[in-house]
């Protein structure tokens, strides 16, 4: 790997030529899909169009091996409960769920395990019948369980990308602040997530599936900043 470490008064920085993941048979987009996908557009509608340069051909990334990547759990909170009181709620639960109250957050410790904060109380949900490990690695993703066993056909919730009843709110900002949103009477149900694994992401990858929105909250993210790439020059 050939790279050059620049220092000033001000700045450090590492550059890496071409063939600097040479070594690297593979990467995965684990974060950043919708860039590199419009990265990727651009640079179709701009081919044989940019004055002889490929500038189009490139764009910034930034990569980490995968024992250096912390995926936090991504939470959810939703807004109404489709026109069911909670007795009724619970109950719909419980078909697809065992349901235990708990005096603590309830944290979910393993794969398939969920926490839900409803009308002040928290509960542990253990799925009753649990994806194999020879299930298509989609359907062993808690995030599309989830979807697939409560939020669709209990919450009425068919496209979270689109469907404002429905909010996420990242790992590291804890369970008190689903129940800080819950508690302010603006949403009414919130279920924390078991984070997926480094493992499961890249098996989603490997089937060529897409990841389901709102899948991962990564650690360590990148300081925040503006960054201008010109195509014309």
């Amino acid at each position: 790997m050939e790279c050059a470490i620049s220092s000033g008064p001000s700045r450090r920085r590492r550059t890496c030529s071409a063939d600097a993941y040479a070594p690297v048979d593979v990467l995965y987009i684990a974060d950043g899909h919708h860039r590199s996908a419009a990265a990727a557009r651009v640079a179709a509608l701009r081919e044989g169009r940019n004055g002889g340069t490929n500038a189009h051909e490139r764009f910034l990334i930034v990569a980490f091996p995968a024992d250096e990547l912390h995926i936090l759990d991504y939470n959810r909170v939703i807004r109404d409960l489709n026109g069911l009181s909670e007795a009724d709620f619970l109950a719909r639960v419980s078909a697809a769920f065992e349901v235990t109250p708990t005096k603590e957050p309830a944290r979910p410790t393993s794969q398939h395990d969920f926490g839900m904060y409803l009308g002040g109380t928290w509960y542990a949900l253990k799925t009753k019948s649990a994806p194999g490990a020879d299930a298509p690695p989609l359907d062993r993703l808690d995030v599309k369980l989830l979807s697939d066993r409560l939020l669709e056909p209990v919450l009425g919730i068919a496209d979270p990308r689109t469907d404002a009843r429905i909010d996420f709110v990242g790992g590291i900002r804890g369970l008190d602040a689903l129940e800080a949103r819950v508690d302010s009477g603006a949403w009414a149900v919130a279920f924390a997530m078991y984070a997926t694994s480094i493992e499961d992401l890249m098996a989603v990858a490997d089937a060529n599936e897409v990841m389901p929105p709102k899948s991962t909250w990564f650690e360590p993210k990148l300081a925040d900043g503006l960054v201008s790439y010109p195509l014309d020059v």
